[in-house]
């Protein structure tokens, strides 16, 4: 981590551009760094016990409470995507999980 933390930086700073705090860009690269630990779980807890400077109220604020605009960061990082992959079509997924069994209360099948 340490050998690629000053191309992170880059990679915080032109992402998280749009931020207008630098402590909101410090909690930016804080999170990103946690993403790309080693560890099964990349929750907020555990991403905070692993990082040495994580602090998790801090984390969980900069992700759930953002008092900043997510958009332009989710543009900057498509056009990233866009340079690297050059994509012919974008498929938006909801990530959400097939209902386990037939027995599962109040919850309609899924697929």
């Amino acid at each position: 981590m340490e050998r690629l933390r000053a191309e992170l930086a880059e990679f915080v700073a032109d992402v998280f551009g749009s931020l207008p705090r630098r402590d909101q860009l410090r909690w930016g690269e804080c999170y990103v760094r946690g993403l790309m630990l080693d560890g099964r779980r990349k929750s907020i807890q555990p991403m905070a016990e692993r990082l040495p400077d994580g602090n998790m109220q801090a984390l969980q604020q900069f992700v759930n409470q953002p008092p900043w605009d997510p958009l332009p960061v989710r543009q900057r990082i498509a056009e990233r995507l866009s340079e690297v992959i050059t994509p012919e079509v974008w498929v938006i997924d909801d990530v959400s999980f097939p209902e386990c069994g037939t027995a599962s209360v109040g919850v309609a099948r899924q697929y």
